[in-house]
């Protein structure tokens, strides 16, 4: 009898083991993903942080769980998105431009997040400081080399004499670029002209008024002004006033230039910074610096560079591209 019972112990035991392991292969970890709007730079970033995971073992739908959610640029939107996450208990976020880190970070203390295309993490209080968070967020900035940016107005427009900014007054890391690029500005010896939207609907007019009355314009990684690349292609194209651009994909969408980011790298970056976080369950996220790209590319549109009579000197032949 005390035999039977033995065995009927040890495959009961088994057979919770098997459950147990059973258990532990349908739940892979979660990773929450919020975007705050659907653009070509935030979608790269995404691509290059899902392109690491993936290269690093970690795949989508095998041993982890991605699941991605797009705000459409609505803050409500973002907050129901963040208390999805939070609901779930992910195990990780990822927070894509700083509306969507903003809204995860108000939401929890406990799940880490790692956010990317964000400029200043200090400016917008999601860390104490770079080099030592001290919260649960960390990541990946997208600072760019701004006082170089400026210096690309003398190369390819020479003769301009005045400097136009046209940004979104309500995003953070627009702000902090802004005063940065006024200071360059005016140090280059340019007069500083400003014009701020609050939408992707106001682009259009602020536009039109502000290519009357500067000789070149200045973009920052600025979102609402990045999704309105189109319509600023068709203004500054008629107005043919020269575009420096603060990121790759404002060129593409019809900017002149930028020696900028490149953002599928810099979310490949955040990916392998996620991946030392999953690897190991200890790792303080609190103690993780922010980290930045060492390394900037030229992108200069060749197209939008004759249409506008745009002559590109030799020695940057080499990073033009020409426009589909």
């Amino acid at each position: 009898m005390r035999t039977t019972v033995r065995i009927l112990s040890v495959i009961l035991a088994l057979l919770m083991g098997f459950a147990l392991c059973a258990h532990a292969e349908e739940a892979p970890l979660s990773i929450g993903i919020i975007q705050l709007v659907q653009h070509p730079a935030l979608d790269a970033s995404c691509q290059g942080f899902l392109d690491a995971l993936r290269d690093s073992g970690y795949v989508d739908g095998e041993n982890i769980a991605v699941d991605f959610q797009n705000g459409q640029g609505d803050q409500s939107n973002l907050a129901t998105i963040a208390d999805r996450f939070v609901s779930k208990k992910v195990d990780l976020v990822l927070a894509i431009a700083t509306p969507a880190a903003l809204a995860i970070a108000g939401k929890t203390t406990d799940i880490p997040i790692l956010a990317t295309a964000i400029t200043d993490f200090v400016e917008a209080r999601l860390v104490e400081s770079n080099d030592a968070p001290g919260t649960n967020v960390s990541g990946t900035t997208d600072m760019a080399p701004i006082g170089d940016q400026i210096a690309l107005i003398q190369t390819l427009a020479p003769n301009a004499k005045k400097v136009g900014v046209l940004y979104n007054a309500g995003e953070v890391n627009s702000v902090v670029q802004v005063q940065a690029a006024k200071a360059c500005i005016e140090a280059l010896g340019f007069e500083f002209v400003e014009k701020t939207v609050t939408n992707s609907n106001e682009v259009q007019q602020a536009a039109e008024s502000i290519v009357r009355q500067v000789d070149c314009l200045y973009l920052p990684t600025d979102n609402v002004i990045a999704s309105a690349m189109p319509i600023l292609y068709g203004v500054t194209v008629e107005s043919k006033t020269p575009v420096i651009c603060g990121e790759e994909n404002q060129v593409l969408g019809g900017g002149l230039a930028t020696l900028g980011i490149n953002y599928y790298n810099l979310g490949y970056q955040t990916g392998l910074m996620a991946v030392r976080l999953l690897k190991d369950p200890t790792l303080d996220i609190s103690a993780m610096p922010v980290e930045r790209q060492l390394e900037f590319d030229y992108r200069i549109n060749a197209t939008v560079a004759a249409e506008i009579g745009i002559v590109i000197p030799e020695d940057l032949l080499a990073f033009t591209f020409e426009m589909e």
